[in-house]
């Protein structure tokens, strides 16, 4: 029998906060009181909580594709108020789209025994996805909340849903 793990992912300043350096938009800044309300329900569960951030050095190749943002312990890369970890929940920093990539995330989730993820977060079609599909390739099941993620680009928002449920057979809830 596993347990569950709620993945907050990127909601960090220079997405979600208009002066941030990489804003997602309106659309992203809705979501947030979504995310929090899904927080506090995994936490009364007693769901694993893992807030993903990312975070970049200052020569990242990433910086090539978009502007500079999350730079390693800027206020950019901070959590916003109200989403942090508490005692027993775990901070995974990346350098890259997907969640697992370069971390100790993979760890965190067989150490805890977790079978089911759930998503959260920013964005869709970039962070989210390849972390939804580097699930799938550890056949962990995800689900990702649809009121909970957005994107600055709601052409690539939707594909992202659809391919997140089509191809990668997660499951999709409010």
């Amino acid at each position: 029998m596993g347990r569950a793990a709620l993945l907050v992912i990127d909601m960090l300043h220079d997405f979600l906060d208009p002066a941030g350096a990489l804003y997602c938009g309106d659309q992203a800044a809705a979501i947030i009181p979504r995310v929090r309300q899904l927080l506090e329900e995994h936490r009364q569960k007693g769901s694993l909580i893992i807030f993903v951030a990312d975070s970049h050095p200052p020569d990242d190749l990433e910086f090539k594709l978009f502007a500079p943002h999350c730079l390693e312990d800027s206020p950019g890369a901070q959590l916003l108020p109200g989403l942090a970890a508490l005692p027993g929940e775990h901070l995974v920093k990346k350098r890259r789209y997907s969640a697992f990539y370069g971390t100790e995330l993979e760890d965190i989730l067989r150490r805890h025994q977790v079978n089911e993820a759930h998503l959260c977060g920013v964005c869709t079609s970039i962070c989210v996805m390849e972390t939804c599909s580097d699930l799938r390739d550890r056949d962990l099941h995800a689900v990702v909340h649809q009121e909970a993620v957005a994107d600055f680009d709601p052409e690539a928002h939707a594909y992202a849903l659809k391919r997140i449920q089509n191809i990668l057979g997660g499951a999709l809830e409010p």
